[in-house]
Parts: structure tokens; C-alpha cells; sequence
């Protein structure tokens, strides 16, 4: 037996003001899309805002449904309809926001397992890494350059 040790390296700033103008533009769209979402069962609102290599911001908000499995989250909400409006266009970066009715979030709150591997299959179809910024309500804010980063024993296309 050996051991693998797998590392992931990410960037942390303590406010908006700390993100570059861009990155906090992209940001506040996510923040505004967090106002957009439907979520009656969980109490907690996301936004994702997507920038497209071809100037496009595309935001999404989760959409919640009474049969848990039929909701969507932000992120794969904002990453889908990229791909089916504008199919040739890169992703360069997402933002995502997340807020709970229930308790403060302050530290960043990351993608869900499930919209990690769907951002992973657009990462891979365009050969180049997405920037992933995330926070919760207020506070930090995490970047990591990639999905890769967040997910580095990714399921993909290779092993079917």
C-alpha cells in the first residue's frame, strides 16, 4: 500500500472591495441573482453568475420543488442555460452566493458535489479551467482557479 496525498490550493479575500472590479461586477450579479431563487422547503437562496469568453454574464438562482429531487441548483441552473443558448462560448469564471433564513452565513460556502461535477464536464469540453469564486451572505470570499482544483479525482467521460 502507498499513500496519495492530493492538495488543493485556493485564495481567500476578506471582503468584495479585496476581489478585482471584474470579479466583484461578477459577484454582485450572483448576489442579485440569490434574490431571484425559490426556495419554500430549504430557506437557503443561491446565485451563480457565469461570464462567458464572449463577454455574456449569465446568472442562476436554485429553484426548489416539493419533490426535492425535480429542484435545481444555481450554479447548474446558470451552467445549463450557457450551454444551450450559447454552445461555442467558454466559460472563464462563476461567482456564487449563498444566504440561509435560518442562520448567518459569513464563510464561504462552496458548489454541492452534484454542480461540481456537472462544472467539471464543461471544464473539460472547453480545455480550459474555470475560476471559481464563492462566499456565503457576507464575508470572505474563496477563489479557486479551477473545478479541477475543487475536485481533483473527477468522473469523467474516460472511465466509460
Amino acid at each position: 500500500m502507498k499513500e496519495v496525498k492530493i492538495e488543493s490550493t485556493l485564495f481567500v479575500f476578506e471582503n468584495l472591495e479585496e476581489l478585482p472590479k471584474d470579479v466583484a461586477f461578477l459577484m454582485q450579479k450572483a448576489i442579485e441573482a440569490r434574490g431571484k431563487a425559490y426556495a419554500p422547503y430549504s430557506n437557503f437562496n443561491v446565485g451563480a453568475a457565469i461570464l462567458l469568453d464572449n463577454g455574456e454574464i449569465i446568472t442562476g438562482s436554485n429553484q426548489e420543488n416539493a419533490s426535492y429531487p425535480s429542484g435545481l441548483c444555481a450554479e447548474r441552473t446558470a451552467i445549463y442555460y450557457a450551454g444551450s443558448q450559447f454552445p461555442a462560448a467558454k466559460i472563464v469564471r462563476m461567482a456564487i452566493s449563498a444566504t440561509s433564513a435560518t442562520k448567518p452565513t459569513t464563510s464561504p460556502i462552496p458548489p454541492c458535489g452534484a454542480c461540481r461535477q456537472a462544472i467539471a464536464e464543461y471544464e473539460i469540453k472547453q480545455e480550459t479551467p474555470i475560476e471559481i469564486y464563492f462566499m456565503g451572505e457576507t464575508g470572505a470570499i474563496t477563489k479557486s482557479a479551477s473545478l479541477a482544483n475543487l475536485l481533483p479525482l473527477i468522473f469523467d467521460k474516460s472511465v466509460l
